[in-house]
């Protein structure tokens, strides 16, 4: 069974950064999925954030972040994470973790999911 777990959100002003994590744990097969980062607010609906490929070598970022989020990954430590930069407040939402291929990643359809961690961005 596939764990994520998130951290790392957070209020911050306009403008500011964050950095979030998932710890991805399980079978060993964990370090061969693409992970990805999806966002939900009350206002929207949710949508991809980012995802990356189990060799690191190719990611999706989303037009409504792009230039301001970028995604990495360490499958020696098994983690992936989310840079944000420039952040908005159109930016809140509860950011989830998310595993699977990459087909399914990016179709929006991953079977595993973390809990979600809160960004609060105030203007």
């Amino acid at each position: 069974q596939v764990q994520l777990v998130e951290s790392g959100g957070r209020w911050v002003q306009a403008g500011g950064s964050l950095i979030l994590g998932c710890a991805a744990s399980g079978p060993t097969s964990v370090r061969t999925y693409a992970m990805g980062w999806f966002r939900q607010s009350p206002a929207e609906e949710r949508e991809i954030v980012a995802a990356i490929r189990y060799t690191g070598s190719g990611w999706y970022v989303a037009d409504s972040v792009k230039g301001r989020f970028a995604i990495s990954r360490d499958n020696a430590q098994n983690m992936v994470y989310l840079q944000m930069n420039s952040l908005k407040p159109e930016d809140t939402a509860v950011y989830y973790c998310v595993a699977d291929s990459w087909t399914d990643v990016v179709a929006g359809i991953p079977r595993f999911w973390g809990q979600g961690t809160q960004v609060t961005v105030s203007s």
